[in-house]
Parts: C-alpha cells; structure tokens; sequence
C-alpha cells in the first residue's frame, strides 16, 4: 500500500483543482444556490465529462480511462473544497461500481459508454427510514411474468430528483434485517409508476423521496443475482463511503485553509488572532486531525485499487474520521470567524451545512465506529 501519488495522478489531481477553482468556485456555488438550481448543474457536468473524469473507473474497452479509485479520490477531493454540486459521486463512482461489481455483460455493454461520455447519470436509492439502514429493507420485489412490480418508498436519495437511472434495493424474499432476499435493479427514473418529491436540502445540493407504485422491471434490469444482492450492494456502500470521505477531505481542508488565513489577518485588541494560543492550539488540532484522516482515505482508496481483503473495515474507518474530522473543523471554521461566520455573507456557513449532509449520508460516525469494531470482533 502507497500514499504516494504517481505522475499521472499528480497531474489529473493538479487538473481537477484547478477546474474546481475555475469553474466550480464557491461564486458559482453560490450563484446557483441564488438562481434555485438545487444542486442541477448540467453545464458543469458537460465540461466535467469533456474532462473525462465520468468515465475515470470505467474500462478501456468502454470508453472510459480506467484511471483506478486512487486516481477519481482526487477528483472527489478537488470538488470537495468548493462544495460543488455534480453527479459525480453517485455517477462516476456509484453507478460504474454498480456494474462492475455486479452487471452483466449486456449492461455493462449498453451503460458504461453512456456514463463516461457524460449522457446518463445515476443514483442509489437504498435507505427507507430517517438514518442509514441498508439491511433493513422492506421494498417489495414481487415477481410478475419473466420480471417484477416494485412498490415502496425510498427517502432522501441523493441525485435522485435528477439522476437518469435508479440503482435500487428491493427484497424479492426474507424480512427486514435479513441478508439473503435482498435483489438490486436499474430503473429508469421516468418509468411508469415511479413519483419523485424533490427535496431543497440544507446544503443546497437537492436530493429526493421516491416512491414506487407497481413499477414493472424486467429480467434484464436486475443487476447480479435475485435474492443474492446483498453482497454487491455492501461493496458499492463500501465504495460509495470511501468516495464520500474523500469529497469530505477537501471539505474539511477548505474550511481549515479559511480559517486559518483569517487567523492571519483578522486583528483584536491590536494583535492578530493568530497569535493567541489557545486559538494556535485549536487550529493545531485541527491540523493533526486533518493528517490523520487524509491517511485514512489514502489508505481506503488505494485498498480499492489493490482489490484488498479488509475494503469494507477501510471504508468505516475512512468515512467515521471524515465524520468526526468534518464535523470539528466545520465548528471551528464558524467559531473562529465569530459574528461574521453567522451570516450568509460569508461562505462559512455554508461549509457547515453541506458538512451536517455529508456525515449522514451512508451511514455517520457512529454507525461506521460500530460497524468497524464488529468486523473486528469487538
């Protein structure tokens, strides 16, 4: 295992950070907050897929560069620092692990060229209830005919007022809590059936409720095994952690960077606020915490990469210090910056907003603590 990039990492992470402060700076951010976009940005993602960063896990022989987790980790950390709102972690990340990990040749074949040309984007839609409990399923996957008839509601899924393709969990057999019966399928999100409630998110991102009515699927649309979906759904969460991780690295590092120019700059009783030492030493803790987590996510995406036999224990590790990590600097960001932190005049704010989002999604730190500690016998 290494943490140290290569060249041609190098030069894809130096390209996404400069693309992030050109053309996904926190002005556009806060331009498109402004305009209502709710986290729509097509544009964006057109220039991005230009880029070709949607197609940077995708094979070769797709049309994709294949570039490795290691390499899109950089991506989601550049567009991290400036909070931009793109599909490319439930796309480029989400959707191409979804198929790799458990589509067929056919869909792979039909799916994969669209993603990394940028023509579709995905979404998964797997949560039910108010916090992240994968294994407690309860959509129903009857079978009907040669397919099956979807019902039930999925909440807060994120990209899923605009995503072209769901990625959903639905049990086919068991109960709620069980492994076994859990079957995953790709559905259009305009098929009959289906209602999207778009969400205005706190951090401006959007998300949606969906809800399915007797949404007929076909054979063809069930991606790996009927009943046996469980195993792949838990390694495109592992993913899916580890992506977000990296994305709440970049977040965290912003929000430190802000903070502490405006340590350097800010003057009370005469003196710059950087010379006082217990602001010194809030800041140095923050400092340490941010090393440590940028292990950890090194260590997780390189674990991907290397096809390792502990991704998922490297997954809660890397996401639970994103979590606590994110979670102080985001605090402190608005502490140090006192009265002007509260208002909506300043970016501050909204590095806390997308951060309280950014900890909930798949899962918080205490349910990856937990989830770590028990994968190692705890």
């Amino acid at each position: 295992m290494t943490f140290v990039l290569t060249e041609e990492q190098n030069m894809l992470r130096d390209a996404a950070m400069d693309f992030s402060k050109e053309q996904l700076s926190l002005t556009h951010f806060r331009q498109q907050r402004d305009a209502g976009a709710n986290g729509k940005d097509a544009d964006s993602w057109s220039s991005m897929s230009e880029m070709g960063w949607a197609g940077v896990l995708v094979p070769e022989e797709f049309g994709g560069s294949d570039f490795g987790y290691v390499g899109l980790g950089q991506v989601l950390e550049a567009q991290g620092r400036t909070l931009a709102s793109t599909p490319l972690l439930q796309t480029a990340l989400i959707g191409v692990s979804a198929l790799m990990l458990g589509g067929s040749a056919a869909q792979r074949e039909k799916l994969l060229p669209k993603i990394a040309e940028g023509a579709i984007t995905t979404a998964l839609a797997v949560d039910e209830k108010t916090h992240h409990a994968p294994l407690k399923t309860a959509m129903k996957a009857e079978k009907s005919g040669s397919g099956f008839t979807l019902t039930g509601k999925k909440t807060f899924v994120d990209d899923g007022h605009s995503a072209d393709l769901l990625i959903v969990a639905a049990r086919t057999s068991g109960a709620p809590g069980d492994k076994a019966g859990i079957t995953l399928f790709l559905v259009p999100r305009d098929a009959s059936g289906i209602s999207v409630q778009e969400l205005k998110t706190l951090d401006y991102h959007g998300a949606a409720n969906i809800s399915f009515d007797g949404v007929e699927v076909s054979a063809d649309d069930v991606l790996g095994p009927v009943d046996g979906g469980w195993d792949i759904l838990e390694g495109i969460l592992d993913r899916a952690c580890i992506g977000m991780a990296s994305e709440m690295l970049g977040t965290a590092i912003a929000a430190f960077e802000m903070t502490h120019e405006y340590l350097q700059t800010r003057k009370q009783f005469g003196q710059l606020i950087g010379s006082f030492q217990s602001l010194q030493h809030r800041a140095a803790i923050m400092f340490s915490e941010l090393e440590q987590t940028r292990s950890c996510v090194a260590a997780a995406l390189s674990a991907l990469d290397e096809n390792a036999n502990n991704i998922s224990q490297m997954a809660s590790l890397a996401k639970a210090r994103a979590c606590d990590t994110l979670h102080l600097v985001s605090n402190e960001t608005i502490q140090m910056h006192g009265g002007i932190g509260m208002t909506d005049a300043h970016d501050s704010g909204f590095y806390i907003k997308r951060a309280r989002v950014q900890e909930a999604l798949y899962g918080g730190a205490g349910y990856h603590k937990d989830r770590y500690a028990t994968s190692l016998g705890f």
